[in-house]
């Protein structure tokens, strides 16, 4: 069984965009340590199952962080369900987490499902505004990561600049405030040096937009993460 403990490196697809076979063979074999199927709009049952098969051919562990109801699967390794700590509307917090549970509840492996304390930082993202997220001093986002360990207990804390290369000393204070939990760092990563910066102070370093915009580049952040210690 896949251990996400150790995981340094993950890139994300995001099955409303297009990628070919070829490109997709490179990224599941690049080294990466799990392929992480999501995106904010465009989501459906039938592009997510796409994927899916897709990823499968590759011996790389496939998890689908779920947006909407209506893409949920059997068939993936694990299920990452966001809660967005800094959305003003409780449906981003509580309320689709509840409803899918009262259509799934009974058929969830819970083993397999991971809750991810989100907090959004990029107030100019589609992440953010579809969310309905407010933008947070650098207090709240380490009152945010004390109260996912401490109160929620949650295994992950994500750190999400969606397309924008976030704050590193932030992001470094919240690492060390974080002891049991796991962080996540996504966001604006188009270089190798970028992606070693954040695998320094994050646990896990997600890169998505790079992979779409420039494959050479995403590849080598790879071998850049897995050689950097977090510090």
């Amino acid at each position: 069984m896949y251990n996400i403990k150790e995981w340094r490196h993950v890139f994300k697809i995001d099955p409303n965009k297009e990628i070919s076979d070829e490109q997709l063979e490179k990224v599941c074999d690049s080294g990466t340590d799990a392929i992480l199927v999501g995106g904010t709009d465009g989501v459906t049952l039938e592009n997510t199952l796409d994927i899916l098969a897709r990823v499968r051919r590759f011996s790389v562990p496939c998890v689908l962080e779920i947006s909407n109801l209506d893409s949920i699967t059997p068939g993936f390794d694990f299920y990452f369900v966001p809660t967005v700590l800094n959305s003003s509307d409780p449906k981003w917090i509580t309320g689709l987490h509840k409803e899918a549970v009262k259509e799934y509840g009974d058929f969830i492996n819970w083993d397999e499902m991971f809750v991810e304390g989100y907090c959004m930082l990029n107030p100019d993202s589609k992440a953010f505004q579809e969310t309905n997220s407010e933008s947070v001093s650098d207090e709240d986002v380490l009152a945010y990561a004390m109260m996912v360990e401490n109160m929620l207990k949650l295994p992950i804390f994500y750190m999400e600049y969606s397309g924008m290369y976030g704050d590193s000393n932030l992001v470094g204070q919240v690492s060390r405030k974080l002891q049991n939990t796991l962080l996540f760092y996504g966001g604006g990563i188009h270089q190798a040096e970028q992606a070693k910066e954040m695998a320094e102070l994050a646990d896990v370093v997600i890169v998505g937009n790079i992979v779409y915009d420039d494959l050479k580049a995403a590849l080598h952040t790879v071998q850049a993460v897995k050689e950097t210690k977090k510090k």
